[in-house]
Parts: C-alpha cells; sequence; structure tokens
C-alpha cells in the first residue's frame, strides 16, 4: 500500500530533548565519526561521512554496505524552552526511483540516536514521525538496517 508512504524512500522526523543543542549535536557529530568505517557486522551501523557541520545543522551520507546505495541525512538544531532542543531530521536516498526501503531511511537516523545514546530517558527524549512522512517506518528493523 504505496499510499500511505512518501513517493520517495525518505523519512522526516523531530526528535526533543531536555538537554541543550550543543551537547545533542557533540553527540551525533561524534557519533558519525565512531560510524564512519566499513566494518558493520550484521548491521548497518557503520558508511557514514560527514558533509558539513556548521554548529546549527549537521549534513552526512550513510552507504549500505552490500549494495552501496547512499542515502542524504540532513539534521537542523533549535533550541527550546527551557533550554531543550528540537531537532528535525531528514534522510533521503538519492537513488531517485527508490520507494520503498525498509525503513533503511528511519533506521540511518534512528541508529545515530541510539548509538550516541541520545534516546534515553534521563535526556527527556521524544521522537515525533509516521509513516505517512517516514518510508516504512512502523515496520523498519533498525538491529539489521
Amino acid at each position: 500500500m504505496l499510499e500511505a508512504y512518501p513517493l520517495h524512500a525518505s523519512c522526516k522526523l523531530t526528535w526533543e530533548f531536555s538537554i541543550d543543542c550543543s551537547t545533542v549535536y557533540d553527540m551525533l557529530l561524534k557519533q558519525i565519526s565512531v560510524y564512519n568505517n566499513t566494518d558493520c557486522g550484521t548491521t548497518e551501523k557503520c558508511g557514514y561521512a560527514l558533509l558539513a557541520a556548521t554548529g546549527s545543522e549537521i549534513d552526512a551520507t550513510h552507504t549500505t554496505p552490500v549494495h552501496h546505495y547512499v542515502d542524504t541525512l540532513s539534521m537542523v538544531f533549535a533550541s527550546s524552552a527551557g533550554g531543550g532542543c528540537t531537532v528535525n531530521g531528514k534522510s533521503s536516498s538519492n537513488i531517485w526511483y527508490a520507494v520503498l526501503d525498509d525503513g533503511t531511511n528511519y533506521c540511518n537516523l534512528h541508529n545515530l540516536l541510539t548509538g550516541a545514546g541520545l534516546n534515553s530517558s534521563s535526556y527527556g527524549f521524544v521522537e515525533t514521525t509516521s509513516d505517512s512522512i517516514c518510508t516504512q517506518y512502523s515496520s523498519a528493523n533498525c538491529s539489521v538496517y
């Protein structure tokens, strides 16, 4: 059922944290560096490359280990009330004809988040997304992708 998903394999999401943006930014930037290798094991927690880091935005790519598909990621950081942070994230397949992705674009972002340990309730973490803006989000298996 394609109408439940975006027209192109991609994911948009929002993360909210109770900690400041500079901490979130630094933790995600460090995780991209940690995953900047080709040693994936049985996961896709590798193949990340930093394109740009401006202090309020991180742009990167993720290359899948088996087929070498490239996805482009963007995370935009904005301070929120009470010293917290809101991150608007996006991952999109660079292949023009990609429609379904088994949740890979969601996992591109999710794996950075969990690798950095930012999904902890101690950071006040809340995620907002849905299948309508994030391809196959509800069936994503990030232990594989």
